[in-house]
């Protein structure tokens, strides 16, 4: 695994952080995995451990870490041998998440937070909301914020953790320009494993 990059792709609700991956993808041909998206694949192929997930979702509960890591894990070694690279999305969403991770899979090599102001993920996620067609309960103000808090006080711990390898990027800013940032860092990343390579 040594010779992938792995990135861990951090930001708040609303912060653009999915527009990004998608640049990266395309950019780069690395694989993309989002743990909510793993989750929800594993709920509608309607096996066993899809239909726990899916109680466990309904009742409003969180899924424990080790499912997600589980479904983290099977898609890396799925697709490792295919991959040029791994873009690690919404995952860990606490610290404990991210030292499991490392210890089950393999470290990361670079943390990319996409940093934005409460207030523009506010406004971010409820024009998403009023453009969508189907309404979630929980798109209100007052849920939405609540999330936030939630979402920065595991954050700030995380970012405290893996400081030497964590990037902030400020996403209030154009799309493009945020993308040059972050291809200036992963080819800074892919150079360095080449060197790794060489040395080897």
């Amino acid at each position: 695994m040594s010779d992938i990059p792995i990135i861990w792709i951090l930001g708040g609700p609303g912060c653009g952080k999915g527009t990004q991956c998608a640049k990266i993808v395309e950019k780069y041909g690395f694989t993309h995995l989002s743990s909510g998206d793993l989750l929800r694949e594993e709920v509608a192929s309607g096996s066993d451990k899809g239909r726990q997930l899916q109680e466990i979702m309904t009742s409003g509960g969180l899924v424990p870490n080790a499912e997600v890591l589980s479904l983290l894990n099977a898609a890396v070694t799925r697709t490792k041998g295919s991959s040029k690279g791994f873009l690690i999305d919404g995952y860990p969403r606490e610290k404990n998440q991210g030292i499991e991770f490392e210890q089950k899979i393999a470290p990361a090599d670079l943390a990319l937070y996409f940093d934005c102001s409460e207030d523009t993920m506010l406004k971010r996620i409820l024009a998403r909301a009023n453009a969508a067609e189907v309404k979630r309960a929980d798109d209100n103000e007052e849920t939405i914020r609540s999330r936030l808090q939630t979402f920065k006080r595991n954050t700030s711990a995380i970012l405290e953790l893996y400081a030497e390898k964590t990037l902030t990027i400020n996403a209030e800013r154009d799309v493009d320009d945020i993308f040059m940032e972050v291809v200036e860092v992963i080819d800074c990343v892919l150079q360095k494993k080449e060197r790794a390579a060489k040395v080897c």
